[in-house]
């Protein structure tokens, strides 16, 4: 297997995507290939003391960032790392695609130079949700798509569900939509059409949930349009912090012995991991015909080792090539009108 990285995209490139890099050799034996400038790759690497011959580097000069309009820089960027890297998936030079960087450009980059899977309207974007004590949900779409039709929502739950049985071994999924309401009656035209598709679907499909049971774990899959998946990632990461850091605040202060602090310390390290979006390996862009990871733009060098062993399942399980057959036998199943 050969993972392509871009070795530019993320606010700690590249000494950090290096660095994960480097790590993650000692836990597996694919190949990975750096892409980007390759002197400050090089540079990385030396540092990193690394002499082997697992790490590859591909040159690219040019660099995507956030301030860039994503579709106008992959048209006018040839020569960035994520462009560059995007074509050697298409052109199959590689296997799988990881980058830290701009969100815009990566999914712009998997419609324009891979393209979507056939009978696919609109790929999303999947993002791990934290489960406090318990295994952690599947939220889709996180932010890919800000309006949406029932039809999409759909295809987001059965993309979703083969993720979390191949990726994350999850038997048989739960799918949850997410509504002002657990009654089917309730909500917007668009979930009430798209509960009817997702009921009919054949999905482990267990009804409407409201936002307040999704840290419960609710259900497996997590199924919204991409402008409320985004704000509820936002708000859980957010309110996750707050509270931890107000936890530690008041019980450290008010814990008055040595042993029932560094008992209460270790308890909180233990919730903070939970929350840490280092702990789930990147978010994949579901849809395209390639196989795409997006790092958190702010990753570690942990956090690209994690993304990087994720990575592997993701391609010996083929759950790109799963998308595209599912996809073919679930439109036979619903009418035009339907899907």
């Amino acid at each position: 297997m050969k993972i392509i990285l871009d070795g530019m995209g993320g606010d700690n490139a590249p000494q950090a995507i290096v660095e994960g890099a480097v790590a993650s050799t000692s836990e597996m034996n694919h190949e990975i290939v750096l892409v980007g400038k390759q002197e400050l790759l090089q540079e990385c690497l030396d540092k990193c003391g690394y002499h082997g011959d697992q790490i590859t580097i591909v040159n690219a000069e040019d660099v995507i960032t956030n301030d860039d309009a994503p579709v106008k820089a992959v048209r006018r960027k040839k020569d960035s790392s994520l462009v560059v890297a995007m074509n050697m998936i298409r052109d199959g030079e590689g296997d799988v695609l990881l980058s830290a960087g701009s969100t815009g450009a990566l999914l712009a980059g998997g419609l324009f130079i891979l393209g979507r899977v056939a009978g696919i309207d609109r790929p999303t974007l999947a993002t791990v949700y934290p489960v406090i004590g318990s295994q952690p949900s599947l939220l889709v779409d996180t932010g890919a798509n800000a309006e949406c039709k029932p039809k999409n929502l759909l295809e987001f739950a059965m993309m979703g569900s083969i993720y979390m049985e191949k990726v994350l071994d999850r038997t048989n999924p739960s799918v949850g939509l997410v509504n002002n309401g657990t009654e089917e009656h309730k909500g917007t035209s668009l979930t009430k059409e798209a509960h009817r598709l997702l009921k009919e679907s054949g999905l482990n499909f267990i009804g409407n949930i409201e936002t307040r049971e999704l840290q419960n774990g609710v259900c497996d899959v997590i199924v919204t349009d991409g402008f409320t998946g985004n704000a509820i990632i936002k708000l859980t990461e957010g309110m996750g912090l707050m509270v931890l850091r107000e936890m530690k605040k008041r019980f450290m202060s008010s814990t008055r012995s040595k042993l029932g602090a560094m008992l209460l310390k270790e308890q909180l390290k233990g919730i903070k991991k939970e929350f840490n979006y280092v702990e789930y390996g990147g978010a994949p862009i579901l849809g395209v015909k390639g196989a795409v990871l997006k790092m958190h733009g702010s990753s570690d060098a942990t956090a690209v080792m994690k993304t990087i062993l994720k990575a592997v399942p993701y391609v010996e399980e083929d759950v790109v090539g799963t998308i595209e057959r599912s996809i073919l036998d679930l439109s036979e199943n619903v009418s035009d009108e339907q899907f």
